[in-house]
């Protein structure tokens, strides 16, 4: 990374002056923002940084971590209590499922700092347009809609989601609730937002929770009120040789993580997704305009 940035709030005195870091995400948008977000803090606070954000996939981001070919990046607990570490069931309480990934994560080489709130989790949405009509607040209200008049609820998913446990047939199960199979089309990610939006060939879409699009394309999300899907909470996961080497990043991403919010997440994720705004400029203005850090 080559920005001239200086401390704001964090990285006073420079702490990592003279170390070498690298950083790393995955390769969708908000995963990239925050990995520039974490060389920019480390630029910041006096590091040289190597940018190996945008890796394909989990699993390679992951194992750099693992590794040690890179340093930093932020993960999510629900990918790492099921993908990972290979548990069949989510712990309901955002906090105990943080912790439980930090403690079994640590046999790993992996040290998990505080988790934010930002919750990049699965959801249904609606057009605002068609909840005029049907006012769902949650799932719950989706599965006495689909009991009273099935041809009603008509959704849109991706193949994955159609069959996965933790996807459309666990909600259907945990919601006793049942769709005719007529009534689930199935597409690319991307074309269901539009889809749920603009037509009327489904009422209801598989969405995530941080996606900037819910916004831009006035969509409501529906309330997992059962607590069905999994907490996917955004924490920076750290090599555990560099966090022992410099502990003091703890102190640079922690107040970082305490500003990330899902709402924070769908606006700078629009910017990108809905504007076409470069993931590094997003990151790096958000930092300068929440005073974390400076242009030099």
């Amino acid at each position: 990374m080559a920005d001239d940035v200086v401390p704001g709030s964090v990285g006073q005195g420079r702490p990592l002056q003279g170390a070498s870091l690298t950083v790393t995400s995955k390769n969708f948008s908000e995963n990239i923002i925050l990995g520039q977000m974490i060389g920019l803090v480390f630029k910041a606070a006096g590091a040289e940084v190597l940018d190996r954000t945008n890796l394909p996939g989990s699993i390679s981001a992951r194992e750099a971590i693992i590794k040690g070919d890179a340093d930093a990046m932020y993960e999510y607990t629900g990918t790492a209590w099921i993908t990972y570490l290979g548990h069949a069931k989510p712990i309901t309480d955002p906090l105990k499922q943080w912790e439980a990934v930090q403690d079994e994560d640590r046999k790993n080489g992996v040290t998990w700092l505080p988790q934010s709130t930002l919750n990049n989790t699965y959801a249904l949405a609606i057009s605002k347009k068609n909840n005029a009509k049907y006012h769902l607040r949650t799932l719950s209200d989706v599965a006495a809609l689909a009991k009273r008049n099935p041809s009603a609820v008509t959704i849109c998913v991706e193949n994955e989601f159609a069959s996965r446990d933790d996807g459309l047939p666990g909600m259907e199960k945990a919601y006793g609730m049942s769709i005719p199979p007529g009534n689930i089309k199935k597409m690319d990610a991307g074309i269901i937002y539009t889809q749920v939006s603009k037509s009327n060939s489904c009422l209801l879409g598989e969405v995530y929770t941080t996606d900037g699009r819910i916004k831009a394309m006035d969509l409501d999300v529906l309330e997992d009120d059962k607590h069905f899907f999994p907490n996917y909470n955004a924490a920076p996961v750290i090599h555990t040789a560099t966090f022992d080497k410099y502990p003091e990043i703890a102190g640079l991403l922690d107040p970082v993580s305490r500003r990330l919010t899902t709402e924070v997440a769908q606006e700078l994720n629009a910017k990108v997704d809905v504007d076409g705004q470069d993931p590094h400029i997003v990151a790096k203005d958000w930092l300068v305009q929440e005073g974390f850090i400076k242009n030099g």
